[in-house]
């Protein structure tokens, strides 16, 4: 099943079940989609459903912090009750390990040796492990493995 028929009959479940929550989140993520869609004027790849769904859960993760910034725990409790519903549509994130052996791989097959490098790699890095981690912390391991 694809992501968006997994998504759609999630919005039925929730739907039946009475899920306020739930069902805010993926109407909001219905919503994206195909204010996408209709920019593109076609139907949507699964890639780029899955574009606009981590597109989703990084602009909670930035409310996140502006909210926890401005002391609004009950935005922030919000926001990371919808964050955790969007999450569960993602693939497992890489763990440290094989985000630096990934990095690692990048750095050899494109022979990057100084930080003028560093988007080259960040860029192949996140194209071969896409969803699966976060741009920062490609672009801090990047960092971290180029000036050593």
């Amino acid at each position: 099943m694809n992501l968006s028929a997994r998504i759609e009959s999630d919005c039925l479940t929730a739907m039946k079940a009475r899920e306020a929550l739930v069902l805010s989140v993926l109407r909001m993520l219905k919503a994206a989609a195909k204010t996408r869609q209709v920019e593109l004027r076609r139907p949507l790849t699964e890639d780029e459903f899955f574009d606009v769904l981590a597109k989703q859960v990084k602009q909670r993760r930035e409310s996140i912090e502006q909210f926890a910034k401005a002391n609004r725990a009950d935005l922030v409790d919000k926001e990371e009750r919808e964050l955790a519903v969007l999450t569960a549509y993602l693939p497992a994130p890489l763990t440290d390990d094989e985000l630096a052996a990934a990095v690692n791989a990048a750095v050899a097959e494109l022979a990057a040796s100084t930080m003028k490098d560093m988007g080259k790699v960040v860029q192949s890095v996140l194209a071969a492990h896409k969803g699966r981690v976060d741009g920062k912390r490609v672009s801090d391991a990047v960092k971290a493995r180029l000036a050593s």
